[in-house]
């Protein structure tokens, strides 16, 4: 997994380094979403995991090269990512009073993306101009429920996200996506084998103030 993340790294340096030298279009903006989240544990025969709804806020800036539609943007979210777990459904947990249990989890995202916006609309774009982006999202934990010590939790994790989107007005940016963990999120302490990783859909909006 850390070979990964260093490549990712190094390719966002990259891409980073060459939208600078273009110079770009710069602006920042305040960034607040919803997510449809489910821990999916690698073992799908344990137990039944549900998918729950979550939501983020935070501050986003972007640099575009003007006239090429390619840029970068990078975010700093709070994030609230949730799951309902059906521990109850195995003697394992069960036999120890543990039953189906939400799980909240509280992160601090930093989402870099590649971004290709196209402009070439005859001049409708300055009402509404798509957009399509990719990158990874760097996953720090802050925190989480305290309603059972069923699960271990992984402080720093990595996901890879893809989204499509429209800007309205130059000014407001609403997007869609998905996003999949690359390595673990969380386990069960028992049976150290049942790990899980996030799968969320999302929508995000973006007012630019700047």
């Amino acid at each position: 997994m850390y070979k990964k993340i260093k490549l990712i790294l190094v390719v966002v340096t990259m891409l980073g380094a060459l939208v600078a030298q273009a110079q770009p279009q710069r602006r920042w903006g305040i960034t607040a979403g919803g997510n449809y989240n489910e821990i999916h544990f690698k073992q799908t025969n344990i137990f039944k995991s549900d998918r729950m709804f979550g939501g983020s806020l935070g501050v986003t800036g972007e640099l575009m090269i003007p006239g090429v539609g390619f840029g970068i943007d990078g975010s700093v979210l709070y994030t609230l990512r949730q799951g309902k777990i059906h521990f109850g459904d195995k003697k394992a947990w069960s036999s120890q009073g543990i039953e189906t249990q939400a799980v909240q989890l509280h992160y601090i995202d930093v989402p870099l993306n590649l971004k290709f916006r196209y402009a070439n609309l005859g001049g409708f774009e300055s009402t509404m101009m798509p957009f399509v982006y990719a990158g990874p999202t760097f996953s720090f934990l802050a925190g989480h429920s305290k309603a059972n010590d069923a699960l271990k939790y992984t402080t720093m994790s990595v996901l890879l996200h893809a989204g499509i989107g429209v800007e309205l007005f130059n000014r407001v940016q609403i997007s869609g996506g998905y996003s999949f963990s690359i390595g673990q999120n969380l386990g069960t302490k028992i049976l150290d084998d049942h790990v899980a990783k996030h799968r969320t859909w999302f929508i995000q909006a973006t007012y630019f103030i700047k």
